[in-house]
C-alpha cells in the first residue's frame, strides 16, 4: 500500500518559501521505494528510501535509482507529527552531510520541505 504526501511549504537555501512547481509536489513511499512527481504528475526522483527513526533526530536516506541522479543519496532527518511530514536534507549539495536540525539557513546546503499526507 502506498502512502502519499503533498508539499506545502519549501525553503531553500536562502530560508524563503519556494512558490515553484515543488511546492505542489507529491512524494510517494511504497514498501521501501520513494517517488517524487510533478503537479502534472510527471516522476522527478525515484528510489528506495532508508528510514531510522531511533536515531536522534530520525534520519532518512534517499538512494536514487533512475535518471540523472542514479547512485546517489540525498540524507537527512524527518519529523512526522500527525498528518505532517517534515524533511530536512543535502539535495542542495550531496557534499554536505546528514543536516542536525530541521532547518535550512542560508548557505547551509540543506532544503526543508513540509509535506500533508495526501487524502484518499
Amino acid at each position: 500500500m502506498a502512502t502519499g504526501f503533498e508539499n506545502i511549504q519549501t525553503f531553500s537555501k536562502d530560508n524563503t518559501w519556494s512558490g515553484t512547481a515543488n511546492d505542489t509536489a507529491t512524494l510517494t513511499f511504497t514498501g521501501n521505494r520513494f517517488q517524487i512527481k510533478s503537479r502534472d504528475g510527471k516522476s522527478m526522483w525515484a528510489g528506495t528510501v532508508r528510514l531510522d527513526a531511533s536515531a536522534k533526530p530520525a534520519a532518512i536516506d534517499f538512494k536514487h535509482t533512475d535518471g540523472l541522479l542514479k547512485g546517489k543519496t540525498w540524507k537527512g532527518i524527518y519529523a512526522l507529527d500527525g498528518d505532517t511530514l517534515t524533511i530536512c536534507d543535502n539535495a542542495p549539495n550531496l557534499d554536505k552531510g546528514r543536516p542536525a536540525a530541521l532547518e535550512a539557513k542560508s548557505g547551509s546546503g540543506y532544503v526543508l520541505i513540509t509535506f500533508k499526507r495526501a487524502k484518499t
